[in-house]
């Protein structure tokens, strides 16, 4: 008389988990194994606490190496849970049978037939015609009336499928543990061994076991990690993205509804198909929901099921409910069919100091751990909103992206304002772990991580952004010394443009200070003290420049001339912004400048008011009319207009100058530079291309007309001239 039952599983299978609880109400086992890490069973203590809701997952990583990591997924339709749940409510004694955590951590790259043994029952489905894993199991499982329980059929069946596939070390020594486990519970107790495990494991799994001495035999020299272990937080669509082990599960949310709806289940999954769209704004009525019920179940009908699935009901939302729209179905699949539903785990669970720290300030802060993008908007002036913002920076600067802030702000000037996206996602437990070792409190471990970054960073730019995080993550600890590693980088950097890269960084970070209430008076000398540099070194520098070299002095200019219009705010802000034009001044007549950064100049001190726009103008002509190669003239153009066109809206003499030059160039020439004019023209919004049009419109003096040498068809130039007018018609509209 055999003592062990083998129930072999689909992996989130919301069928495989209603015959499980079945099974076990027959048999009523003493021990529940499961498949799992043999050495998270003193984590199993959490399986019946109030406080933990599926999904939830073991967490194993190495101690030493914390990115090093593991996981084991369980949703409330995973039949390994529904088997310890049976076990907590039946007092019966559970175990994981499976090898250690560390093993799985040195786990080799997959072997031949991986996908065989990963989803088994998958394949028969598949083999049998069926899309849906789990409407075979139903069809011929669930729904089968002989009342049977299906594990020892799918035993014999995996036997079969095991004989035609090659045999993995991995899964030899998996399943030598778990036998050794069985004779262990064996030993145990007189009553029933219950063995919950993926249904490829099920065969090698039943009895009789063989003898011990092999199993110990294939175990020997079994890795030894070191690993810890916790409890963490999963979702539904981490369950979809993921691979392996528990994963590759593409609708959660259906099957969890396939468990917990116990009648009416098509017409409540409509119901709830009706819901979302009702909340994305779209009209749904209830005799909608009653035709797609009536069509989910006559599709089932000619395809001769017992039961729709969810390629039915699919298919009768997408007709009925969302009247073949696209974009209707995608709200479907995101928020029902995969959904986001986010587990929970105690509090008292086992933690990294770090991640206790993290938890207990988001509740002071009231920043809540949810699944769902959720738009925070923080006043600065207030004592509470910028101890959100502290925290939030503090846990990006150690890799933990809870929040997003939106990116027109990342790069801004510093207001009183930050608008955050919050949004918990279940890998942010690797990212804790991964920054555990920095400090047990988030304040520490942020400043203890910033100094080593700015201590080893490669680059000037690296550490004035180190600055930058100093003060928006409130790191005053860290700030002298950051800063002191600014002014010894800054005096051994000899690249310009380095220097200019670094400037930004500082300038908002006294940005900042000023919202903050910080004193940054120390911050504005570095930006001084780095500008007299730049003003020295530049002229040097941008002499016979490459196309290459003239984009990034260009960038690099663009942005510190946009830094010090704020940074003339500071005390002696005004005065190193003087130099800076001083500067640029003494660069505009240069001969050797490249025309990119020549024009990019010229506009500069335009828009600064040292040149007028007549002097502008007259540049622009001049430059546009010298025996410069046509692409050099474009280059001069796009650093003079790059950005913004309203010069060209309001200058009748600059655009006369452009449109002159454009129709006097040759067809070769005018091949060579368009994409960079397009390229130029592209950038500006649509208004001021419109507006351009316009203007063009009203040239009538100074254009030269085509030349009589181009012999211009006018009965095919006709076609030219109507597609042109569309595009412009356009483009105004």
């Amino acid at each position: 008389m055999t003592r062990t039952a083998v129930l072999g599983i689909r992996h989130h299978g919301p069928g495989s988990a209603r015959s499980v609880v079945a099974a076990l109400d027959a048999l009523r086992p003493a021990i529940v194994l499961v498949e799992g890490p043999s050495d998270a069973d003193p984590l199993l203590r959490f399986v019946g606490h109030p406080d933990i809701a599926p999904p939830v997952a073991l967490f194993a990583y190495d101690a030493k190496a914390p990115r090093t990591s593991a996981f084991w997924p369980f949703a409330s339709f995973s039949p390994e849970w529904q088997a310890l749940r049976w076990a907590v409510d039946h007092k019966a004694l559970a175990r994981f049978c499976d090898l250690p955590s560390g093993a799985f951590l040195d786990e080799p790259a997959p072997e031949a037939g991986r996908e065989l043994r990963d989803d088994p029952i998958g394949l028969l489905a598949h083999a049998a015609g069926y899309d849906d894993p789990e409407r075979w199991w139903d069809d011929v499982i669930e729904s089968r009336l002989d009342g049977k329980p299906p594990f020892e059929a799918l035993t014999e069946a995996m036997a079969e499928l095991r004989a035609a596939a090659p045999s993995g070390a991995s899964d030899d020594r998996r399943e030598a543990f778990m036998r050794q486990a069985i004779r262990a519970a064996l030993r145990a107790t007189d009553g029933t061994v219950a063995i919950v495990c993926g249904a490829w494991h099920a065969p090698a799994l039943a009895e009789p076991l063989g003898p011990a001495s092999a199993d110990a035999a294939i175990l020997r020299g079994l890795p030894r990690r070191r690993t810890t272990l916790s409890w963490v937080a999963w979702t539904h669509s981490r369950l979809a993205a993921a691979s392996g082990y528990g994963a590759g599960v593409t609708s959660p949310g259906w099957y969890h509804h396939l468990f917990t709806a116990r009648d009416n289940v098509v017409a409540r999954w409509l119901t709830k198909v009706a819901g979302v769209l009702r909340s994305h704004d779209l009209p749904v009525s209830s005799a909608h929901v009653i035709e797609a019920t009536r069509l989910a179940e006559a599709l089932a009908t000619l395809r001769g099921r017992p039961l729709a699935g969810l390629a039915e009901v699919s298919e009768a939302t997408r007709a009925v409910l969302c009247e073949g729209n696209e974009v209707a179905v995608a709200f479907v699949q995101h928020d029902l069919v995969v959904g986001e539903l986010l587990g929970a785990v105690p509090a008292e669970a086992p933690s990294v100091p770090l991640e206790a720290d993290l938890r207990a300030q988001a509740r002071s802060l009231r920043i809540k751990i949810d699944p769902v993008d959720k738009p925070v908007t923080l006043d600065l002036r207030k004592d509470h909103d910028r101890a959100k913002s502290v925290f939030l920076h503090r846990l990006a600067g150690l890799g933990i992206s809870w929040g997003t802030m939106r990116e027109d702000e990342v790069r801004g000037t510093g207001t009183f304002r930050e608008t955050w996206t919050v949004r918990w996602r279940p890998e942010l437990a690797v990212a804790i772990v991964d920054a555990a070792p920095w400090g047990t409190t988030v304040g520490d471990a942020a400043n203890a991580k910033l100094l080593d970054q700015a201590r080893t960073a490669p680059e000037l730019r690296t550490v004035t952004e180190a600055v930058e995080h100093a003060l928006l993550a409130d790191l005053a600890d860290a700030l002298p010394e950051v800063l002191g590693l600014v002014e010894s980088k800054a005096a051994l950097d000899a690249d310009v443009t380095r220097l200019m890269a670094a400037i930004p960084a500082l300038v908002r970070a006294v940005r900042y200070g000023d919202v903050r209430g910080t004193d940054t008076a120390s911050m504005s000398a570095v930006v001084d003290a780095l500008m007299v540099r730049v003003c020295a070194d530049l002229p040097a520098a941008v002499a016979s420049l490459s196309d290459e070299a003239a984009a990034i002095v260009r960038a690099a200019t663009d942005a510190v001339h946009r830094s010090l219009a704020v940074h003339a705010r500071t005390a002696n802000g005004a005065q190193t912004r003087e130099r800076w034009i001083e500067t640029l001044t003494r660069l505009v007549d240069r001969r050797d400048l490249h025309g990119l950064l020549a024009g990019r100049i010229v506009r500069l001190l335009t828009d600064a008011g040292v040149l007028t726009r007549a002097d502008a103008a007259r540049r622009f002509g001049a430059h546009l009319s010298i025996g410069v190669v046509p692409a050099g003239k474009a280059a001069w153009v796009d650093g003079f207009l790059a950005g913004s066109g309203l010069l060209l809206v309001h200058d009748q003499e600059l655009l006369a100058a452009l449109d002159a030059w454009v129709m006097s160039l040759g067809a070769d020439d005018f091949v060579q530079v368009l994409p960079l004019l397009r390229r130029t023209f592209g950038e500006f919004p649509a208004a001021e291309r419109s507006n351009i049009a316009d203007q063009l419109k009203h040239l009538t003096a100074g254009v030269p007309r085509p030349r009589e040498a181009d012999q211009i068809d006018a009965q095919r130039a006709a076609g030219v001239l109507r597609t042109v007018a569309q595009i412009l018609d356009g483009t105004r509209s």
